[in-house]
């Protein structure tokens, strides 16, 4: 093949690939792991978000999210987003890495902490609000964001990650 060609032909590909990214998940965050987590590269399968806190009644959960994500590892991606807008979260990223590894032994990716509420919370946040018309009132909030990457469900910090209310949105989207 003509090299040229080559080049002409992938540089048509591109915008066909960036556009199949909802805006949704047009986001890329800096994990606790020390990598790169792109939200495009998960478009078409669902996306369970929770903002998370060490020092939570709610952080228990953490052992039912990374049985939900071990369980459906290819087909669901799990983040956690570390916050401390309700005082409950460690003071650094390499004390909530270590707490989640050690405690609970986190694989699914953890992003750094930043604020999910009020005037400022990231963007990726502000977003999923906008979409279900709900922030988080506490830690633990949960988003189901559907494979398609614009349907959204939001779940109250109460809601189990393997309760009958979140498998039920779920088990639908998981092929």
């Amino acid at each position: 093949m003509n090299p040229l060609y080559a080049v002409v032909l992938l540089a048509a590909m591109i915008p066909a690939c960036a556009s199949a990214c909802p805006d949704l998940l047009n986001h890329k965050f800096t994990t606790l792991q020390g990598g790169q987590l792109d939200l495009c590269r998960h478009a078409g399968k669902p996306i369970l978000v929770v903002n998370t806190a060490s020092k939570c009644g709610y952080t228990p959960q953490f052992a039912k999210l990374e049985a939900l994500s071990g369980k459906y590892k290819d087909k669901l991606l799990v983040v956690g987003f570390p916050s401390n807008d309700f005082n409950q979260e460690l003071a650094t990223n390499r004390e909530i890495a270590e707490f989640c590894k050690l405690t609970y032994a986190i694989e699914f990716p953890m992003v750094e902490k930043a604020a999910v509420t009020g005037p400022g919370a990231m963007p990726f946040y502000r977003e999923l609000r906008a979409a279900t018309g709900q922030a988080p009132e506490w830690n633990f909030h949960k988003y189901l964001i559907a494979p398609d990457g614009k349907t959204v469900f939001s779940f109250a910090t109460a809601v189990e990650p393997d309760s009958r209310e979140l498998l039920g949105k779920l088990a639908p989207m998981i092929k």
